[in-house]
């Protein structure tokens, strides 16, 4: 992976930043992505000083031109494209029925059109370069999450997108990997929509107990390198997806069940 170009979208924390870090440590060339540019920029400015090559360009991936830009900033810099990691996210909380149609909206813009946009843009050259595109999705794309329908909903749409597109392309020798981590320690819960769209700044889990990034980090890494077309990461998460194929009713009552014990769960 020693010089490959490398585009991580959401990388100004969590597994996006992970990430970063860990590419980088390979050697790879990097192209880092967020809406807050100070804190990409900063992010950047330390990969650089102790890796090598990093550049920040501030994205907000819900707009097409801002994924656009993101790519041809990246050529224009490095040349060429390796691998798009589509890691940019953003979750929510909240009943259906009690829902904003804007929640939906934003959340869809953010996780499924980001990843379309960068996707799209990036594709020329990612075939070109016999290259790697990675949703960076969750087992809420496996299984339907009471009380996370908007993110549920991105992520299943997120998978159909990129298994069709490894399917189209699979005499091209481009790469597509789905990878879904489960529950990671991150700041993803605390800027989780609620029902009006406002942060909910707080998380409903112990993050203490949950999968570190950088572990994520690694484990993607590891799958881009020998190409794998699908990542499950934590026990519970291949639980999850294996038991919903065998007994999908009985796993609707386990999740339902799971939500409902929340700290201020949706359904209390």
């Amino acid at each position: 992976m020693k010089d490959k170009v490398v585009i991580i979208t959401g990388a100004s924390s969590g597994i996006g930043k992970a990430c970063a870090k860990y590419f980088a440590q390979q050697g790879c060339k990097i192209a880092i992505a967020a809406r807050n540019k100070e804190q990409l920029q900063a992010i950047a400015d330390e990969l650089k000083q102790h890796y090598g090559n990093c550049i920040a360009i501030p994205t907000d991936v819900s707009l097409e031109s801002d994924c656009k830009h993101l790519i041809d900033a990246t050529i224009e810099a490095y040349g060429n494209i390796d691998v798009l990691i589509n890691n940019a996210g953003i979750s929510m909380r909240a009943l259906f029925h009690d829902l904003s149609l804007e929640v939906m909206h934003q959340v869809m813009n953010i996780n499924f059109w980001g990843t379309v946009y960068c996707t799209k843009y990036a594709l020329p050259y990612l075939l070109k370069s016999h290259g790697s595109v990675v949703g960076v999705s969750s087992i809420a794309g496996k299984k339907g999450l009471p009380g996370r329908c908007a993110y549920s909903a991105s992520k299943f749409a997120m998978e159909g997108f990129l298994e069709t597109l490894r399917t189209e392309n699979r005499k091209n020798n481009l790469h597509v990997l789905v990878a879904c981590p489960g529950y990671t320690s991150s700041n993803i819960r605390k800027t989780a929509l609620n029902k009006d769209g406002k942060s909910q700044q707080e998380t409903p889990l112990d993050e203490s107990k949950l999968m570190k990034a950088e572990e994520v980090a690694f484990h993607i890494y590891n799958a881009v390198l020998k190409r794998k077309r699908d990542l499950i990461l934590t026990t519970n998460g291949k639980l999850t997806v294996m038991l919903n194929k065998l007994f999908p009713s009985w796993m609707d009552k386990i999740v339902y069940n799971f939500v409902a014990r929340e700290p201020d769960s949706p359904f209390t």
